[in-house]
């Protein structure tokens, strides 16, 4: 009587390629994934330049003035942090037009170095960086 046993397991060599296709599939997928973090944090502060502006102009029509105090638009401080802390803004006023710049900070700073900084105007017009961040 033949007896056969059967082994059960990998050897190191397969095991090896595992290893080596799963690392080159992260190294692939990693990068992608910070781009949409960082798409997704900046529209944060897409969001709250958004809302600022509005508050501007609110606050325009009350004062016949626009402000470079984030407070007095209702903020918290000057210059106003998001609430996730990506992004500072600040206002700038010359005569009777406005910019709020929000500048990107920490990790955001970091992971998103092409669109450093977001700005829009009184009359709307949004500028930034680079030619993409306002998608």
């Amino acid at each position: 009587m033949i007896k056969i046993s059967i082994v059960k397991g990998f050897t190191l060599l397969e095991l090896m390629i595992s290893v080596a296709v799963v690392g080159i599939i992260a190294s692939v997928a990693y990068p992608s994934y910070i781009d949409n973090i960082s798409r997704a944090n900046r529209s944060e502060g897409q969001r709250e330049l958004l809302r600022l502006a509005s508050l501007q102009e609110q606050y325009f029509t009350d004062h016949r003035e626009y402000t470079t105090d984030m407070t007095k638009l209702g903020v918290p401080a000057d210059p106003y942090i998001t609430d996730s802390g990506f992004y500072s803004i600040d206002a700038s006023v010359v005569g009777v037009t406005y910019t709020l710049t929000a500048s990107a900070r920490g990790t955001q700073a970091t992971n998103d170095s092409s669109c450093l900084m977001l700005s829009i105007t009184d009359t709307g017009k949004k500028a930034a960086t680079s030619t993409n961040c306002w998608e």
